[in-house]
């Protein structure tokens, strides 16, 4: 067994930093989960009337409604069996803003014939999307969106671009000052950026065998379609 990311990459993974090839490994066959702890030296959205829209996002973790600079950061990469069986890694992002802390939740499943990863957002997966992993010539790490599906009891529907946004994710390690460096934009086709973040982190490994999957990682809802 592999990493869900090494099987979707395949030789593709070998060319990334040895530390981003670290922190992808994590997985039921390593045994080992990653929490990255840093800062966000700027946390952006688009023009005010955007706001709202991502209000709404928010009340399921998804989305980020508020701006900030230098705002420190945790990004929980825990791989657990979920109620279906299927390996899946959190990607739990928390925003430590003044006042309240915001949550970017992800859960992220290797689709059935293993060339894809299926990115299911927020608490209860109702919006799932494509993944895309690419090893850039320097070793960094690019991962793009694709297509985005509404999924609900009977519901399975594609989600128009009008309302739709893609995001672009670039992660790379930074020698010199021992921190990986992520760089997140998302952009809906219509309206342009909607919002991002940017910054620095270190990362720490533990034995999830040991510790497991502690309580409010895992989401209310879990969607069965891949």
């Amino acid at each position: 067994m592999t990493s869900i990311f090494r099987t979707v990459m395949g030789a593709d993974f070998d060319r990334l930093h040895p530390q981003l090839q670290r922190r992808f490994s994590v997985g039921l066959a390593s045994g080992e989960a990653c929490t990255g702890r840093g800062v966000m030296t700027r946390i952006w959205h688009g023009p005010s009337y955007i706001k709202p829209f991502l209000l709404v996002g928010a009340t399921r973790n998804i989305l980020l409604p508020r701006t900030g600079r230098n705002v420190p950061f945790t990004i929980e990469n825990v791989p657990y069996t979920d109620s279906f069986g299927r390996e899946t890694v959190t990607f739990v992002r928390t925003f430590h803003l003044p006042g309240r802390a915001r949550r970017f939740d992800a859960q992220m499943v290797l689709g059935p014939r293993g060339d894809r990863i299926v990115d299911y957002l927020g608490t209860h997966q109702h919006l799932a999307s494509e993944l895309r992993f690419h090893a850039e010539p320097d070793g960094s790490l690019l991962i793009r969106s694709g297509e985005h599906r509404f999924r609900e009891g009977p519901v399975d529907v594609r989600v128009p671009e009008l309302i739709g946004a893609t995001a672009e994710v670039r992660e790379r390690y930074d020698d010199a000052a021992g921190r990986f460096r992520i760089q997140v934009r998302v952009v809906n086709r219509r309206f342009g950026p909607l919002f991002g973040y940017e910054g620095s982190f270190v990362a720490s490994y533990t034995d999830v065998r040991r510790c497991g999957v502690r309580a409010g990682l895992r989401p209310v809802r879990e969607e069965p379609r891949v």
